[in-house]
């Protein structure tokens, strides 16, 4: 009797072929990340900021879990708003929300154009 399997390969009892590409699918998923519509959506919103001199800078993180739209007053700094996607809250709170500097949520919901409203100024009465 020998310790080596009687199957074509060398397999042993119970052993299963496994993809490779399937298997790192599954290890390592692929990063949450924004689509071109909501990107656009964002950056409208970014180049009217920058043009009133109120934003300098931002940084896009795709993470696991969720993607960040960071936006800057100056680069070095802590960012002054998160526009954050996280799909596993799509179902409940919605996945997108802007979050401010203190980590408070400003605006949550299932759609980034409300959302991003948030940014809207308000008239005020001027006597």
């Amino acid at each position: 009797m020998t310790d080596q399997s009687d199957l074509p390969g060398g397999f042993a009892e119970g052993a299963s072929v496994v993809d490779l590409n399937q298997y790192r699918k599954a290890a390592d998923p692929a990063p949450v990340t924004f689509h071109r519509r909501e990107l656009d959506q964002i950056l409208w919103i970014y180049g009217r900021m920058v043009g009133e001199g109120e934003w300098k800078d931002y940084a896009i993180d795709h993470l696991r879990d969720k993607a960040v739209f960071s936006v800057f007053k100056r680069s070095g700094e802590m960012p002054l708003y998160r526009i954050e996607k996280n799909p596993k809250l799509a179902a409940k709170q919605g996945a997108y929300s802007v979050v401010n500097t203190h980590g408070m949520i400003l605006k949550r919901g299932h759609e980034l154009a409300q959302v991003l409203k948030v940014f809207d100024k308000v008239l005020k009465l001027v006597e």
